[in-house]
C-alpha cells in the first residue's frame, strides 16, 4: 500500500538539507476585512490574537522577533535552518515599499533561508508578486494563501470577502512565478455539508498547489462564531477526533498525492478555545487518522481522478 499521506517533511527535504523551522512573525499588519476597506468586522472564525507566538510578545521589530525564535527552537536542535513565517493578519497588505522592508529585514537575519507569508488571496497584486523573488534573491518563497473553502456560499456565510475563483487565479498567478504556493482549508465550517470535503480536495489538486494546511472548526473567544455558539451551542457542528479523522480522509483520498500536507489539526491555546476541547496534540491526532485510514484501506490520492478534477474547476 502507497504512503498514508505526503508530510511536509517531504516536502522541505526536496528545497532543504538538514532539518527546517519556521519562525513566526508579527509585523504589525491589519486585514482589509477588519480596516473596513471589506468590513470591519473580520471573519467569522478568526480572531489573529490567538495565534501569535508568545516569544513575539512585546517585541516588535522583525529581526528582534526572529532572534527570539532562534534562541527559543535553539534549546531543542542546536543545527537548523530558519523560515521566517509573516503569519498574523494579511502579510502582503502593505505599500511595496514597507512590504520590501520588512521582508529585507527577515532574510538578512543569520540561518534564515527564505520567507513564508500567510496572506489572503485578494491581495496578492502582480507587483508584488514580480518582487517577491528578486528580493529574496534566488532563496526559498511560499505564499500561504488562507482559502479556507473552495464553495462560495460557504465563503459568503463566513464574511471572507473573496470567491474562490480568486483564490484560484492568485495560486496560479503566484505558481507562475516560481513560487511555492499553500493553502489553508477549515473543514466543518457552519452550512457547509460534508460531501464538500472530497470536492475541496478535488478543487485544490486541479491547482498548483504544492502544500495543504487543514485544520478543524474551532470556536475562538472574540469572535462572531464565538457570540453566535454561545447564544445557541447546537447551531454549530463540530467534529469529534473520530469524526473529523473520517472527514481528512474523506478529504486525501481525492487529493492529488504530491501534495504534502503541513497541518492536519489547529491548537488554538486554551484561554482563547470554547470548543472543541479535544485534549490532543498534532501528533496524537495523526495517530488516530493513520487508524482510520488503515481501517479504511485509502490513502492520499487513492480516488485522485484528474478528469475529475478539471470538471471541478470548470465550476469555479
Amino acid at each position: 500500500m502507497p504512503p498514508l499521506y505526503t508530510d511536509y517533511f517531504a516536502f522541505l527535504s526536496r528545497h532543504f538539507m538538514g532539518k527546517v523551522q519556521k519562525l513566526p512573525v508579527d509585523a504589525g499588519f491589519t486585514c482589509p476585512n477588519r480596516d473596513g476597506t471589506l468590513s470591519h468586522s473580520g471573519c467569522v472564525f478568526c480572531n489573529n490574537v490567538s495565534f501569535t507566538p508568545r516569544y513575539c510578545g512585546g517585541l516588535r521589530g522583525v529581526r528582534q522577533q526572529l532572534e527570539a525564535g532562534k534562541r527559543f527552537f535553539a534549546r531543542k536542535y542546536p543545527r537548523m535552518s530558519y523560515l521566517a513565517y509573516f503569519q498574523a493578519h494579511t502579510n502582503t497588505y502593505a505599500p511595496l515599499a514597507r512590504l520590501e522592508q520588512v521582508y529585507r529585514e527577515a532574510l538578512d537575519v543569520p540561518g534564515v533561508e527564505g520567507l513564508v507569508v500567510a496572506t489572503r488571496p485578494d491581495c496578492v497584486p502582480d507587483v508584488l508578486l514580480d518582487a517577491l523573488p528578486r528580493w529574496a534573491g534566488g532563496r526559498f518563497v511560499m505564499l500561504e494563501l488562507g482559502v479556507e473553502s473552495t464553495d462560495d456560499a460557504t465563503l459568503r456565510r463566513m464574511n471572507r470577502g473573496h470567491s474562490f475563483a480568486c483564490a484560484a487565479d492568485a495560486v496560479r498567478r503566484a505558481a507562475a512565478r516560481g513560487i511555492h504556493v499553500g493553502v489553508h482549508l477549515i473543514l466543518g465550517l457552519p452550512g457547509e455539508p460534508q460531501e464538500l470535503v472530497p470536492v475541496h480536495a478535488a478543487r485544490l489538486s486541479a491547482l498548483p498547489v504544492e502544500v495543504v494546511k487543514l485544520h478543524q472548526l474551532q470556536v475562538v473567544r472574540g469572535t462572531e462564531l464565538a457570540r453566535r455558539y454561545v447564544a445557541r451551542p447546537d447551531a454549530v457542528r463540530l467534529f469529534s477526533p473520530e469524526s473529523y479523522a473520517q472527514a481528512v480522509a474523506d478529504f486525501l483520498e481525492r487529493l492529488r498525492p504530491d501534495i504534502a500536507l503541513d497541518r492536519f489539526v489547529s491548537q488554538t491555546p486554551p484561554p482563547w478555545l470554547i470548543a472543541p476541547r479535544w485534549g490532543l496534540r498534532g501528533q496524537e491526532f495523526q495517530a488516530v487518522l493513520r487508524r482510520v485510514m488503515k481501517e479504511r484501506r485509502t490513502w492520499q490520492g487513492r480516488l485522485y481522478a484528474p478528469g475529475e478534477m478539471r470538471i471541478m474547476t470548470e465550476t469555479t
